[in-house]
């Protein structure tokens, strides 16, 4: 059997006792994720989360840190994500820069709001994420090594 992991990327951006999050709808109800997408051919870990930062809130990423790497199959599925996961810090939005068509609204929600299913989480990914995020430290960036 062949396997081909979906390889992702997001980031983990928390502004005092708040998340920066997005509010999607991929299958016509709206869920919670991460700024998160998948990593493009030629693209390095930390080019692909700051593009996908920018496409789903419209602000430039600054990453700090690897929060983890995650390895998840959705369930029923053969379908399974390798998840890069970082933290760091946003800019103020640029303005006039539209989100990328597959993002409803970007939110700033407390740990309790994103806990509360309210909209519901797109995986577990994103609060196992950010309780990651929380208990710290981040590993740093210089264990990432692209090669040519």
């Amino acid at each position: 059997m062949s396997w081909s992991p979906s390889v992702t990327v997001a980031a983990v951006i928390r502004e005092d006792d708040r998340y920066l999050v997005v509010e999607e709808r991929p299958d016509g109800d709206a869920v919670i994720n991460q700024p998160a997408g998948h990593v493009e051919f030629g693209e390095t870990l930390e080019q692909a989360v700051k593009r996908e930062v920018l496409e789903e809130t419209g602000r430039h990423f600054t990453p700090a840190g690897l929060v983890g790497i995650y390895q998840w199959t959705v369930p029923h599925t053969n379908h399974t994500y390798l998840r890069f996961c970082f933290c760091g810090e946003v800019s103020e939005p640029v303005p006039g820069r539209q989100l990328d068509p597959d993002i409803n609204a970007t939110h700033w929600m407390t740990l309790k709001q994103i806990t509360s299913g309210q909209p519901p989480l797109r995986s577990p990914l994103v609060l196992r994420c950010v309780e990651d995020a929380r208990r710290g430290p981040a590993i740093g960036l210089e264990a990432l090594h692209a090669l040519d």
